[in-house]
């Protein structure tokens, strides 16, 4: 933050304390990234008394788990609505509109995608709501891979690859864009938004098998099937 710049404080309310804690920390790692962050620091930000926030967060993890778990909610609505959308007959379709889903939230959420990528920040295990949110994202994620690979349409007969596979491939996709790794490659703005789905598009048309034959037996992880 440069000098004699006056930060931007949050619209605290009465009542929405945890709210306004949550943005203002959420403010506090876009201006100078999570080690920026405090309890003491967000109430400041908040514009309540240092002790104020610690009745609804007794340290920084939990104050960021917070933020994660808002993020959460948000990317997994973003991916639900994705898969709405799309032919619910066409599970490659599905697929990829997760992932497209996936890098459009991740670009234009970067501070949230920051914050629930970086899992040494918050408490994950000890986060139900984290953890619930993340599994419906998963289940419709796995769902659409087991669904492509009956149909015979998807090249590897191995699930779990697939879906790292696919997992890894979102994840760097979008740490680069946000991470300004394009302009390497004189891509920018919305010419590396366009760039990063395309890169998507080829690697789902790389998981494809078109035509072929539904398979006899499937590998799938016991842990992947589906109920």
């Amino acid at each position: 933050m440069s000098k004699g710049k006056v930060p931007s404080r949050t619209s605290y309310r009465h009542g929405n304390l945890r709210e306004a804690l949550i943005e203002a920390a959420v403010q506090l790692v876009e201006e100078g990234g999570p080690e920026n962050v405090s309890v003491r620091e967000a109430a400041k930000r908040a514009g309540v008394s240092p002790g104020a926030p610690f009745r609804h967060f007794t340290n920084k993890t939990a104050l960021m788990t917070a933020v994660a778990e808002q993020a959460m909610r948000l990317f997994k609505d973003e991916v639900i609505k994705a898969v709405e959308a799309v032919p619910q007959n066409d599970p490659m379709a599905r697929f990829a509109a997760i992932g497209s889903a996936y890098l459009h939230w991740a670009i234009h959420n970067p501070t949230h995608f920051q914050i629930i990528s970086t899992r040494n920040l918050i408490d994950w295990g000890g986060s139900e709501s984290l953890r619930e949110d993340n599994k419906i994202v998963r289940s419709l994620m796995e769902e659409a891979i087991v669904d492509t690979q009956q149909q015979g349409k998807l090249r590897s007969d191995n699930i779990a690859e697939t879906h790292i596979a696919a997992r890894a491939i979102v994840y760097g996709l979008g740490r680069m864009y946000i991470d300004g790794h394009f302009t390497q490659w004189a891509v920018s703005g919305e010419d590396a938004e366009r760039t990063v789905q395309n890169v998507l598009k080829f690697f789902i048309s790389l998981l494809g098998n078109e035509g072929a034959a539904p398979p006899k037996k499937t590998s799938v992880a016991p842990e992947l099937r589906t109920k």
